[in-house]
């Protein structure tokens, strides 16, 4: 009965260990098989072996043993930087290009299963587009045309990856590399053409220096022509004033003249002087004429008679004046 009792309670205990195994993996395989999807990422799920679905965002439970998460993959849009690949240009020139591609998956389920190695296939696939672009364009086109080869290869690319569930947004070449002796004859050139440029600037400047002194001159010129003609008008004025001014000054003089011969000839004409008066005033006027220096003197015939008149009464006072002159001694 002892024996029979300790068996049963080893079975009963041997149970309850065995369920709480159950248990146990139980939790740990439902623990196993609950994933959460961060964000900006998405998981692909198989079901033994096909694809089922793809998982977004948030809280999934797969079923055990049955389904499996192939991938995951991210939607960010990532960047990849290739080495650099040897490219040969129209004019057989060898060069080194690195180019950067900024990709994003849009299509999880294409990424997973469009192609094996997905970076593989889009450097070599960016590698061929390269070289057949620039195998199109000179050496000079290939480095001043950055911007067409990249929206160029950009387009060739994103239609090329379409499948592949990858959308390329740019494509940008990093550097061109041409060969040393290429670089060196380059950089000549560019010395040659700072060189040219520096001496058509410095005789820009000294044509345009020599075109201000120029107008200078000609300003100055122009200002001393005006400043004379300005005198010179300025003097005509001052002389044109000037002769006015004494034309008007002898017109007055000789209006006031005028003025006084004629008040006085208005005074002798009120005063009615007699012949005697105008007689002696002739006489007087006769002898300041003979006063003067002219030879010849041609008398009115109405002063003749005064004139032999004159003589007479001459005569007169001075055989009067002898015998006065004793008298006077009385």
């Amino acid at each position: 009965m002892l024996a029979l009792a300790i068996g049963t309670d080893l079975s009963s205990f041997i149970g309850i260990i065995v369920v709480v195994v159950i248990i146990v993996l139980l939790l740990i395989i439902l623990a196993a098989n609950v994933k959460v999807v961060q964000q900006s990422k998405a998981s692909v799920v198989e079901r033994l072996g096909a694809f089922r679905t793809v998982w977004g965002v948030g809280l999934h439970i797969k079923i055990p043993f049955i389904e499996r998460i192939a991938k995951t993959v991210s939607l960010k849009e990532q960047v990849v930087d290739f080495a650099p690949q040897p490219v040969i240009t129209k004019d057989n020139v060898t060069m080194q290009i690195d180019t950067v591609i900024y990709f994003q998956i849009t299509d999880p389920k294409l990424y997973t299963y469009g192609v094996e190695q997905p970076m593989s296939a889009i450097e070599n696939l960016t590698a061929t587009t390269l070289r057949n672009i620039i195998g199109d364009l000179e050496l000079d086109q290939s480095l001043t045309s950055r911007d067409h080869i990249n929206s160029q290869m950009r387009a060739i690319l994103d239609e090329a990856t379409d499948p592949w569930g990858i959308k390329v947004n740019r494509v940008e070449l990093k550097n061109i590399m041409p060969p040393k002796d290429i670089q060196d004859s380059m950089e000549k050139q560019m010395r040659a053409e700072r060189e040219r440029r520096e001496a058509i600037l410095q005789a820009e400047g000294q044509k345009q220096s020599q075109i201000l002194v120029a107008e200078g001159e000609k300003q100055s010129a122009i200002l001393r022509a005006d400043a004379a003609k300005q005198a010179k008008i300025m003097e005509a004025e001052a002389n044109k004033a000037a002769r006015i001014m004494a034309a008007e000054a002898e017109a007055e003089a000789i209006t006031k003249v005028q003025q006084a011969t004629a008040d006085a000839i208005r005074l002798i004409n009120e005063a009615d002087p007699g012949k005697g008066v105008l007689t002696i005033r002739a006489l007087e006027t006769m002898q300041k004429v003979a006063d003067g220096k002219a030879t010849k003197i041609i008398i009115p015939s109405e002063l003749q008679g005064l004139a032999g008149l004159a003589a007479t009464a001459k005569t007169v006072f001075d055989t009067e004046d002898p015998g006065a002159a004793p008298g006077s001694g009385k």
